[in-house]
């Protein structure tokens, strides 16, 4: 009998999908994601995330989303816009861009649920997030950055993911946030990953 074809997973995004303040690039969620799909169906998983640190919606459509039509990928997620808001991007321009990013997304024609837009966490509760501006003021343009992120996700039936209260769980268990006060440590990675299995796990193990 022959084996199964491989699962292709393109995980779209910044610093937080290439799992930035992890010990390890196999505890960023992605790869967690993947070996969790490896265990429940038996079918090898490759993982392509080519997320880069800093990155805004801008070079997400300039470096990443090609990957896209080169790949054919059956599972797709992508977490993107905390850069937008540390670089001023507006509203509107975010989801001007965003929406271009969810389109080639749609393009793929996946079976509903395989395509997961991931909400930006809450970073403003780090202790590092103040050097960004008022954390208020961030917290009331992230939350208004997610809103955007929903609704165009709702326009094309993608499954919608919100980690914020994820990343505030544990807020005071060590390493819980990296050592640079700003990104997760492994332990929130796993919390994230859990969450988003808990939406699309059903979905993706019958890809």
């Amino acid at each position: 009998m022959s084996e199964p074809p491989e699962l292709v997973y393109l995980a779209l995004g910044d610093s937080y999908t290439i799992g930035t303040g992890a010990t390890h690039e196999t505890r960023n969620f992605p790869s967690l994601l993947a070996r969790r799909l490896e265990s429940e169906t038996g079918r090898t998983v490759r993982v392509v995330n080519p997320a880069v640190n800093g990155f805004t919606t801008i070079d997400l459509l300039a470096k990443e989303i090609g990957f896209i039509t080169r790949l054919n990928p059956q599972l797709v997620s992508v977490l993107i816009g905390v850069n937008d808001i540390v670089q001023g991007r507006t509203s509107e321009q975010y989801r001007e861009s965003l929406a271009e990013i969810y389109d080639a997304i749609a393009s793929l024609e996946v079976s509903p649920g395989r395509a997961a837009a991931i909400s930006i966490p809450d970073w403003t509760v780090t202790p590092a997030a103040a050097g960004f501006g008022s954390p208020v003021e961030l917290k009331r343009r992230t939350d208004e950055f997610n809103a955007i992120a929903r609704s165009e996700a709702d326009k094309r039936a993608f499954t919608w993911v919100d980690i914020g209260p994820a990343s505030r769980q544990r807020l005071n268990e060590p390493g819980w946030i990296a050592g640079d006060d700003l990104h997760p440590g492994d332990a929130q990675y796993a919390a994230w990953a859990d969450e988003i299995w808990r939406r699309v796990g059903a979905v993706w193990s019958k890809a």
